[in-house]
């Protein structure tokens, strides 16, 4: 095994991760919510009732921000090059599946992995080691066995 050292970031990779770590904090604190994607995303695309129109425009805020973000980096930084290193249906597919398991899973990494863990939450304990052995399976059969 070699490490590709141009693709080696350990700055950015930890700014990315403190930054990370304090949004989900500040939501906590100053919401009392938790910062899972796949939670806020779902609670946008509800039905609306007078308890979701309340939750509404934070949950905007927080996918408005997330999707303005590669705007304000570009400011400072060029955006790295796209890559589509597979066949676009197969990509869709497997978001498709992304998205049905975060709804299987009641969450997904972001709310499990950074939110639950820290929260010392047994449910997301065995959600991050379902996701992370999900994860080496599929890498070793991509690698080792259909390739």
């Amino acid at each position: 095994m070699s490490i590709y050292w141009e693709a080696f970031t350990p700055w950015s990779s930890l700014a990315g991760g403190v930054l990370i770590g304090l949004a989900a904090a500040l939501m906590v604190v100053l919401l009392g919510r938790i910062a899972g994607i796949s939670g806020i995303l779902g609670g946008l695309l509800q039905k609306a009732t007078w308890g979701s129109v309340r939750q509404w425009g934070w949950r905007a805020a927080f996918v408005a921000g997330m999707l303005l973000a590669p705007l304000l980096w570009q400011m400072f930084a060029p955006l790295p090059a796209m890559q589509m290193p597979s066949n676009p249906m197969l990509i869709i597919s497997a978001g498709l599946l992304v998205g049905f398991g975060t709804r299987l899973g009641s969450g997904c990494t972001s709310g499990h992995g950074v939110c639950g863990l820290s929260r010392l939450s047994i449910r997301s304990l065995a959600a991050t080691l379902m996701f992370m052995a999900t994860g080496v399976a599929t890498v070793f059969i991509m690698r080792h066995v259909v390739a």
